[in-house]
């Protein structure tokens, strides 16, 4: 039976990945994602996982990449200079085709930054993370809930096509608390390995060895392997794009946002509303892939597009490449741990709507 109980998104996260079967957790802490070590810390022993503080972020995801090997649910977490650490060992698991859990709880930067939550790791995780032609499937929560719903989508997402996956939260969303509503069916860790016929369990000399790797010494196979990873992806983006839409029926003007950004932008969406502005949302919930066919669609009804975002215009820029350059695309955009408030998005709305 499911549960609603009362949590910061960071602990939403573990528990929704302890019930997803996820038994094998590699981190260092790093504000604002500390909770997710934190609770695992406390519960993968009582549960008979691993919790492991890893000398360094970059031995934390090399871990992952050999828990993942084995066939098994294992995850990580950091947030932005952290991740920073974990790309080389991202794309290793890219070039391994081996699935992984990895969040990203973004803070303010370049650099050090500050702790105050940011959306500015938009290009670095939907570029790909690290070196070479790769990519990762990068979901964007705006509730605790879908803190917790989509840690699930992301284990099922990343197995059903063998790359790593992230959760890309701003640091309001792992902080904030919220009603959840957790599972109450879990997985049992012991019968994932089975479902993986590439993992590295053993071959009981019933099967060939499978063997895990991303090194091609011959050009022709590295060809032949990018081309077919890529098919993978052009599979991912017509099969699980996803996007939510608020008001856009009627709508003449729209709003593009993601994470704390879009609940903010959706006050302000009601009360332009009730100045009589025609203007609605499309709300990003995969950012790699990224919704392009439907922003395009909305650019065929609507005359503009604005962006709200806690970065210099990363996302705008995805924008204005799905919509090909047929609309007007504005931004309003705080940064540095600064969130706009519902009344600058309507200013920003009304200048559009004119």
């Amino acid at each position: 039976m499911s549960e609603k109980v009362l949590m910061k998104g960071n602990e939403a996260i573990a528990e929704a990945a302890i019930r997803c079967g996820c038994r094998h957790y590699f981190g260092y802490p790093i504000t604002p994602q500390t909770e997710i070590a934190a609770y695992m810390s406390k519960r993968m022993p009582k549960i008979g996982g691993t919790f492991l503080q890893a000398e360094s972020e970059i031995a934390a995801i090399n871990m992952v990449y050999g828990c993942a090997a084995a066939g098994r649910r294992a995850m990580t977490s950091s947030s932005s200079p952290g991740i920073s650490l974990k790309a080389e060992g991202m794309s290793y698991l890219a070039g391994a085709d081996l699935p992984a859990l990895i969040v990203n709880v973004q803070r303010g930067g370049p650099g050090l930054g500050g702790i105050q939550p940011s959306q500015s790791d938009y290009f670095f995780m939907t570029r790909g993370p690290g070196h070479g032609d790769f990519h990762i499937i990068v979901l964007a929560p705006a509730t605790v809930q879908e803190m917790a719903d989509m840690t699930r989508l992301a284990f099922e997402l990343g197995e059903k096509y063998r790359m790593p996956a992230m959760l890309l939260a701003d640091g309001t969303m792992g902080q904030m608390m919220e009603p959840v509503v957790l599972p109450g069916d879990t997985v049992d860790p012991e019968t994932i390995p089975a479902t993986k016929p590439w993992a590295t369990t053993g071959t009981q000399m019933k099967r060939p060895h499978n063997i895990v790797n991303s090194l091609y010494l011959k050009p022709d196979e590295l060809e032949k392997t990018n081309f077919e990873r890529f098919e993978r992806y052009a599979r991912l983006e017509k099969e699980e794009c996803r996007w939510e839409e608020y008001l856009m029926d009627d709508a003449e003007v729209c709003v593009v946002s993601v994470g704390i950004t879009a609940r903010v932008a959706k006050n302000a969406i009601v009360a332009a509303r009730k100045e009589g502005i025609k203007v609605g949302m499309i709300r990003p919930i995969t950012l790699y892939p990224f919704p392009k066919a439907a922003l395009a669609a909305a650019a065929k009804k609507v005359k503009a597009f604005l962006t709200v975002e806690l970065n210099m215009g990363q996302m705008n820029e995805d924008v204005r490449l799905a919509v090909e350059c047929s609309r007007k695309v504005a931004m309003c955009n705080r940064v540095g741990g600064m969130i706009p408030s519902a009344d600058e998005v309507l200013e920003a709305i009304r200048k559009e709507a004119k």
